[in-house]
């Protein structure tokens, strides 16, 4: 690779230059073997000699250009350049005057912020390197023929108006957040209340039909609750509006402003919006960008653009700020009214869209994903949750704001998912599929216990005949070349085993030698819950140890070992069925599941 051309740039044509030695072509053409052989088979062709060369009189003193290396960007990269790049290439066509932005303080609409920022800084190197036909486009934007750009934020005060648009359950740090983030990029900034305006339209309902509606905190239902949310959200979606068409008229400008949208994919993916509110817009660059990549992209900013005020905004907790603050304290957040968090909502829309996964598949590969946090149940009610919220807000999906795409699981009704937007949100047969895999891993689960056992066992040790068997006491040393075993656990003797026999489930029988007088002695050990005995005929030795609960008088040393299934075993051990996994096949065999038999013939 000689040269390497721009991936993101504001420039319609860019031209790379590079100089090359037409005989290293040749000669590189010449070591692949292939096209010598097929060179060699092919007839020949007649030559035309033109008056004309490819290379000017002197040009092989010219030094040929060095192969490059293709660079790559990170993620956080490509959100400040792409988007970026985006926003430039739509207002400069549009031949409006600039973009206008409810700015709330909150991560998604500060990384909408910070993009608009990443726009002016491409658009004033453009220019301070002389891209003429930037400077045009950037005059024609600001109706200024004489204007020149050289500050990013000097551009950014001329178009780029934001507004804070708080309420009464607005709270004091998401207003200063929005307006430390608005002085640092440079925006023309505007501060409002629109409890006014939310009041007005909620007395109109109150004279309509004589009920006042109540937030949840305050003894309303949920229906009130969700009402009386969704007409701040879409208040602002109005107010924008004619904030964007009236700002440059108030400044005694020509032209309007484009209204952008701050809503993400995850969200759009769950349905976590309202419909019409700040959502809505006339483009959304952030539409098609993941929560958490949000996240690593505002870090990223902070320091590319010198934008302190980003970090006191990572740090809050994501909320929409439409129910009543608690002490002054916000009492409300995202991921606690979607029930999920955005990194479990990002991994479901990749299955979803990228796996082409239903309830079911899906349930299927997370309950092994994330079988080390959550109970399959909890899985079960998840993924069951997540598919209902994503069928009854699928409707949203048809009006949603065009959007730069970056993601592959975008929910993009219109341009980019082509999906039906009607679901049952019942989903009757997914669910009882789930249900009954629920029920089959958790049967399993308490068989498995219950074969095992909630039990303790001792140091272990090796399977080697009695004679040579190694007590814990460490007067002898276990040989490591000794093959290991697993499995369920028995009794022996330090010296040698005479019989072994279970009476009971927590008893055995075990016959030995004492070290005293080489007597033989018989007596029964009982486990204490500790440990497990199980049918002999289960083979094999493994882990040992001495019971607590042996006595030891007369020197005696009892080993308790574990036996393991037959696979294998030790030279001229016969090969034995497993009781244990054929009763764990034959439960599973009941509730109908092919696992069962399959475990069955493994058993046999």
């Amino acid at each position: 690779m000689m040269t390497v051309g721009k991936q993101f740039g504001i420039s319609e044509v860019d031209v790379d230059v590079a100089t090359i030695d037409l005989e290293d072509v040749r000669s590189y053409k010449a070591e692949i073997s292939s096209r010598s052989k097929q060179a060699a088979r092919s007839g020949s062709f007649p030559r035309v000699f033109a008056d004309f060369s490819l290379s000017m009189p002197g040009d092989h003193l010219l030094p040929t250009t060095e192969p490059q290396q293709y660079k790559y960007h990170s993620v956080v990269e490509e959100i400040a350049l792409g988007p970026a790049c985006w926003l430039w290439d739509y207002l400069r066509r549009s031949k409006q005057g600039g973009f206008f932005l409810p700015l709330s303080g909150g991560i998604d609409s500060s990384s909408t912020a910070c993009l608009v920022s990443s726009m002016c800084h491409l658009v004033c190197k453009s220019v301070n390197d002389g891209n003429l036909e930037t400077l045009t486009d950037v005059q024609n934007v600001t109706g200024d023929p004489d204007y020149i750009p050289s500050d990013p934020k000097q551009l950014a005060n001329r178009i780029f108006v934001t507004c804070y648009m708080g309420t009464v359950n607005s709270s004091v740090e998401t207003r200063k957040r929005a307006q430390m983030l608005a002085h640092q990029i440079g925006s023309d900034h505007l501060s409002i209340n629109i409890d006014s305006f939310v009041k007005a339209a909620t007395d109109i309902f109150v004279d309509a039909t004589d009920k006042v509606p109540q937030f949840k905190v305050n003894g309303g239902s949920p229906r009130e609750n969700l009402a009386l949310q969704n007409i701040q959200a879409r208040s602002r979606m109005v107010l924008s509006y004619l904030f964007a068409q009236l700002s440059l008229w108030s400044k005694d400008r020509p032209g309007g402003l484009l209204v952008l949208g701050s809503g993400n994919v995850d969200e759009c993916l769950r349905g976590y919006l309202t419909k019409y509110d700040c959502s809505s817009a006339d483009i959304n660059p952030i539409g098609g960008i993941s929560k958490n990549d949000l996240r690593g992209f505002i870090l990223f900013a902070k320091d590319k653009f010198n934008l302190p005020a980003l970090e006191s905004i990572i740090r809050a907790p994501p909320t929409a700020e439409l129910e009543p603050l608690a002490n002054g304290q916000i009492a409300q957040t995202d991921e606690m009214d979607m029930g999920m968090t955005y990194s479990e909502l990002s991994l479901f829309g990749r299955l979803r869209k990228m796996s082409l996964c239903g309830p079911y598949s899906m349930f299927l590969k997370l309950v092994q994903k994330w079988s080390d946090v959550f109970t399959p149940s909890q899985v079960a009610e998840k993924v069951k949750h997540f598919f209902r919220s994503y069928s009854i807000n699928r409707h949203k999906m048809t009006v949603m704001t065009p959007s730069y795409h970056a993601e592959s699981y975008s929910p993009d009704d219109n341009r980019f998912d082509l999906r039906q937007f009607l679901y049952n949100p019942s989903w009757l047969w997914q669910f009882k599929c789930i249900n009954k895999e629920v029920d089959l891993i958790e049967k399993s689960i308490e068989l498995k216990d219950s074969q095992s056992g909630s039990r303790k066992t001792a140091d272990y040790g090796d399977d080697t005949p009695p004679r040579n068997k190694k007590t814990l006491s460490g007067r002898q040393e276990t040989d490591s070349r000794q093959p290991k075993r697993t499995g369920v656990f028995v009794a022996t003797a330090k010296t040698a085993v005479r019989q072994l026999e279970c009476k009971t489930k927590d008893t055995v029988d075990c016959q030995f030698k004492t070290n005293s007088d080489n007597s033989d002695v018989r007596e029964n050990i009982t486990s204490d819950n500790e440990w497990h005995l199980s049918n002999l005929d289960t083979v094999g030795f493994d882990k040992g140890g001495i019971h607590n609960d042996l006595p030891r008088n007369n020197k005696k040393d009892v080993i308790v070992s574990r036996k393991r299934p037959s696979t294998g075993l030790l030279p001229g051990e016969p090969q034995k069925k497993q009781p244990h996994l054929c009763l764990l096949a034959s439960k599973l065999s009941n509730v109908g599941s092919t696992v069962g038999s399959w475990l069955k013939k493994i058993a046999m």
